[in-house]
């Protein structure tokens, strides 16, 4: 009987145990916790937004061409500042009466400039804003030393640019007149200055076939 009883207990143990163990083994292990793809979706997309939208470029106004700019600036370097500390420079045009060719001239203010036989001294100019009727007025010394002749004031006194022929200068072989007055200022433009360059004409079509215009009974008397 106590055989029996012991053998007993021993298959309740051995039982209890095995059960133990089958629990454990189909008790699921804890996973691990994964992140959250949903409140990633929405932090990625307003990267790539961000990412996506570029600034506007810079506005560029195009500047109108001028080959003289450089020289120019060279030129209004070496003007004498006057008391309010602007350097000012004459823009002229100089043509030779025999030749008909014009020359553009850079006239810093209080540096004499040699323009054929002639020295020419600006001491003052004003060109009006944009935003009033365009006109320059400069002040000028013209000297000229003709090897023939002994050297002798010309000219000295105001020009127009809207009015040349107003008090210009008087000489039998050159004509000089104003263009435009530039500054060191900032904001200011300097004006671009045409062409002094020979320029090829072309003649007309010889094979265009246009009709004559009608002219008027009497128009050809």
């Amino acid at each position: 009987m106590k055989f029996a009883g012991v053998l007993s207990a021993s298959v309740v143990l051995f039982a209890s145990s095995a059960l133990a163990q089958t629990a454990e083994t189909n008790t699921p292990a804890t996973a691990p916790l994964k992140p959250s793809v949903g409140t990633a979706k929405p932090a990625a997309a307003a990267a790539n937004a961000a990412a996506a939208v570029k600034p506007a470029p810079a506005l560029v106004i195009p500047q109108p061409y001028n080959p003289m700019a450089g020289v120019e600036k060279a030129a209004l370097a070496t003007a004498i500042p006057s008391k309010d500390g602007v350097k000012r420079m004459i823009i002229l045009r100089g043509l030779d009466k025999i030749t008909g060719r014009p020359s553009n001239i850079l006239a810093p203010v209080g540096v004499p400039v040699k323009y054929a036989t002639m020295t020419i001294t600006a001491r003052y100019c004003y060109s009006t804003p944009i935003t009033e009727p365009p006109e320059t007025t400069a002040f000028l010394q013209i000297e000229d030393h003709r090897p023939d002749q002994d050297a002798r004031e010309v000219f000295s006194g105001w020009m127009l640019a809207s009015s040349p022929s107003l008090n210009g200068l008087q000489h039998p072989l050159y004509d000089v007149w104003v263009i435009s007055c530039a500054t060191n200022q900032p904001g200011q433009m300097l004006p671009v200055i045409a062409s002094t360059s020979a320029v090829k004409a072309t003649s007309p079509d010889a094979t265009a076939k246009e009709a004559l215009p009608e002219l008027p009974e009497g128009a050809g008397q």
